[in-house]
């Protein structure tokens, strides 16, 4: 039996592929945490284009790595326990599929398997501005119990770096999962 707690990390074509790197960084630290990466072939585009990085760079930052189209992965089966999944960054193609159900590749069909297991779904949808059918995709997921999670930064925490943003949104969402986040963030404890 596994002691470890699973987390799947799924990175798609929209921008914020630092999103994805940082999170798999984070759980690499972490004994009890193993991670399961799923990336798009037009993820790979934004990971060498924003970030200089290669696949394998990447792959190396995960426990496990599933091919985008291997329907037949451990992943993508409710029998298999997860704590939930993160789609950071998301594409509007990607929360579409999600939203209709329409299991094409083994990104949507993994958040199908967590929502249709009532495990937490958190997207990170990356487009702007955003038209009527990116609201309403957003709006179903919401109705399955998915968490929309721009990646919008905080101006209150004050950071006077790019990283410090990134790190601020991935404690963030990773705190959502009870994975421990300390030194990404100082949470909101008012004025």
């Amino acid at each position: 039996m596994n002691a470890k707690k699973r987390l799947i990390i799924g990175m798609t074509g929209a921008t914020g592929a630092i999103y994805g790197v940082r999170m798999l960084q984070v759980l690499q630290q972490q004994e009890q945490w193993e991670s399961h990466l799923i990336i798009s072939s037009a993820g790979v585009v934004n990971l060498k284009h924003e970030l200089d990085m290669k696949r394998a760079a990447l792959y190396e930052l995960a426990d496990v790595v599933h091919g985008v189209n291997d329907i037949a992965a451990s992943i993508s089966s409710g029998g298999f326990k997860t704590e939930g999944m993160i789609i950071a960054p998301c594409s509007m193609k990607t929360l579409s599929a999600v939203a209709h159900g329409f299991g094409d590749n083994l990104i949507s069909r993994a958040a199908d398997v967590v929502l249709k297991e009532r495990r937490r779904l958190v997207v990170m949808p990356r487009e702007t501005p955003l038209n009527l059918v990116h609201i309403r995709n957003m709006a179903s997921v919401t109705e399955m119990g998915g968490i929309m999670f721009p990646p919008m930064p905080a101006f209150y925490s004050k950071s006077d770096s790019m990283m410090g943003m990134v790190n601020e949104t991935v404690g963030r969402v990773l705190d959502m999962f009870g994975v421990d986040v300390t030194g990404l963030y100082t949470p909101w404890e008012g004025l």
